[in-house]
């Protein structure tokens, strides 16, 4: 797998996410492409996860990610990544790491993805 592609497609899937659109995350996956989220019930399709990403955006809107790093081998990546903003209920600041476990097509788009982070924070 080229690292450069990888960190391109890393780059550009953070931008997604800085940008609010749903949409926008949605488009990194395949057509087909879901994520579950600590072992959680999926989200399926590129709509399946435009929800997912309105979600985390309700909860905290002014939500800005970072890549904290990248690893990859074969077809298999994983982004390592935190997340900023204040919570929409409470105005309280929120800081939460994770990671997230893509199996990629040829493409580079997400088939399927496994995130994890802390759901105490």
């Amino acid at each position: 797998m080229d690292e450069d592609r990888i960190r391109q497609v890393a780059d550009a899937y953070t931008a997604a996410w800085n940008s609010g659109s749903a949409g926008a995350v949605a488009e990194f996956y395949a057509p087909d492409g879901r994520i579950v989220i600590n072992r959680g019930q999926p989200w399926e399709g590129r709509a399946g996860v435009a929800a997912m990403a309105a979600g985390f955006y309700a909860d905290v809107p002014d939500l800005h990610l970072t890549c904290d790093g990248l690893r990859a081998g074969d077809d298999h990546v994983v982004y390592l990544w935190t997340y900023t903003g204040t919570a929409a209920g409470t105005g309280q600041p929120v800081r939460v790491s994770g990671w997230e476990e893509w199996d990629v097509d040829q493409d580079l788009k997400v088939k399927s993805s496994r995130g994890w982070y802390p759901t105490q924070f």
